[in-house]
């Protein structure tokens, strides 16, 4: 998964789409996306509540427009039971990020305390390195990765943005 660089991020559009969880459909969908020439930013599929479904969330670099024709020609694939265009509505979005870093001693508790402040975790210590966690929204995880660079980022593995819709608070609308 490429992150967005000099890109602005208004280019970026979420997707969902609710699937049938049967080989094959995964890339089905990504080669909708790319043969209308988009690049996928980030991509997560997990099961849903209701067994034989899985959700798909994707961040495609795309305008409005665009995206409408991809997310049209997606609800036409069979196995593609719903598909929203979230990126304009109220969501939660969150990604996870896990960081190795080779760190010992002093740098060691410089960075834990650091991950500590910014509310991310330690899930493994070995005598040359530390894996930390931090989940959130994409902002989030980019500024805590900032955070850790100084320190010497050995791994990175990131899970791609999971989304969904949310209600309006009344005083919201």
């Amino acid at each position: 998964m490429s992150t967005p660089s000099a890109e602005p991020l208004s280019s970026l559009r979420i997707l969902t789409a609710v699937v049938e969880d049967h080989p094959g459909v995964l890339t089905r969908v990504a080669g909708m996306v790319r043969r209308r020439g988009f690049n996928i930013q980030g991509l997560s599929v997990g099961p849903t509540d209701e067994h034989g479904r899985s959700r798909m969330t994707l961040t495609v670099d795309a305008g409005h427009a665009e995206v409408d024709q991809v997310q049209k020609q997606l609800d036409r694939l069979i196995e593609v039971i719903e598909v929203e265009d979230l990126t304009e509505s109220p969501r939660l979005s969150r990604e996870l990020a896990l960081v190795k870093l080779a760190v010992t001693g002093p740098e060691r508790d410089r960075a834990v305390a650091e991950v500590d402040r910014f509310g991310g975790r330690v899930v493994d210590a070995g005598q040359t390195h530390v894996i930390v966690e931090v989940s959130g929204e994409f902002d989030r995880v980019e500024r805590f990765l900032g955070l850790l660079r100084p320190y010497g980022i050995v791994e990175l593995a990131r899970s791609g943005p999971v989304a969904m819709s949310r209600e309006v608070a009344v005083h919201e609308q």
